[in-house]
């Protein structure tokens, strides 16, 4: 089982710390995969849900490679990682589902069960995840046994 954490959340939500770069630092150094919100303006890239916040670098970027789900929060950031290669990234807004650029399905919240899909957050819908391949969640840490 894949287990990311959702935007550095580990065992629920702090806002005021998602998307940092040394939060997402903590969370991989849990042993988590971390999925980040990438934007990029005029050629800089930042992380941030809502809004662009956090300056980072693809040094940055390389440095955590095999660590990252890279959700694009703009179409300059899709254009931007679509322009390099290694990176595992996506765009969704609404669908029930979208594949990443390494072909796995990452499903909507409420819409399990999807066989071998990423579950979104699946404990705000008591959704069935036996037969998912991994969780993104903002409560990861409940889900490692």
């Amino acid at each position: 089982m894949i287990l990311i954490s959702h935007r550095g959340n580990i065992d629920g939500r702090i806002v005021e710390r998602e998307n940092h770069p040394e939060y997402i630092d903590e969370a991989i150094a849990l042993g988590y995969d971390v999925e980040i919100d990438l934007w990029s303006v005029e050629g800089v890239l930042l992380l941030g849900h809502d809004q662009p916040q956090y300056g980072i670098s693809q040094d940055w970027l390389n440095e955590r490679i095999n660590k990252l789900w890279i959700h694009c929060k703009n179409m300059e950031a899709m254009e931007w990682m679509d322009s390099i290669a290694g990176f595992l990234y996506f765009w969704h807004e609404e669908d029930t589902l979208t594949l990443t650029t390494f072909g796995h399905i990452w499903a909507y919240p409420g819409k399990q069960p999807i066989k071998n899909s990423i579950a979104v957050m699946p404990e705000i819908h008591n959704e069935e995840i036996s037969y998912c391949k991994g969780i993104c969640s903002d409560y990861i840490k409940k889900y490692k046994n």
